[in-house]
């Protein structure tokens, strides 16, 4: 016996719309926090709805970010960081006295943030920037030309 379906219940065509990444670490939040603010104010979240097929679901972002904090990568205060600006939409201004310290860990967030979303496919776009005037500091009591051969 076939399993034919009956002419209601015929499937819909799926379209092949192509999935299309965020092209920043910023952009991927700014999304989910836009598609959870209005989660938490009564909107549904439907998949494929969207005028852009994103590769990813707000709560992918959110898994991310939470294994981050059980991984002790970044700390609630970096997560507090991003809910506040996120809602905002906007990015803290480092120009200003009040902004500077959310700006430094907006950027620690958004940098530790960035690789597992790659990963993921759900960033595909320049890297971030890397700090510049970062040195390496030497090690205190470290053996000079690195580590001893182990024997086998």
């Amino acid at each position: 016996m076939t399993n034919a379906p009956r002419p209601g219940q015929v499937p819909a065509p799926r379209l092949h719309s192509q999935t299309q990444p965020f092209r920043t670490v910023e952009e991927a939040w700014f999304w989910t926090m836009a598609a959870l603010v209005a989660r938490r104010d009564g909107a549904r979240i439907v998949s494929g709805a969207g005028l852009v097929s994103r590769p990813c679901e707000p709560d992918d972002v959110v898994k991310c970010l939470d294994r981050l904090y059980r991984q002790r990568r970044i700390e609630l205060l970096h997560v507090r960081i991003l809910r506040i600006w996120g809602e905002r939409q906007q990015v803290p201004d480092p120009r200003y006295p009040r902004e500077k310290a959310d700006w430094r860990l907006w950027r620690e967030a958004m940098s530790r943030l960035d690789w597992p979303l790659r990963l993921k496919g759900i960033v595909d776009g320049p890297a971030l920037p890397t700090p510049e005037g970062a040195e390496i500091l030497a090690f205190p009591g470290a053996i000079p030309g690195g580590l001893p051969e182990q024997p086998r």
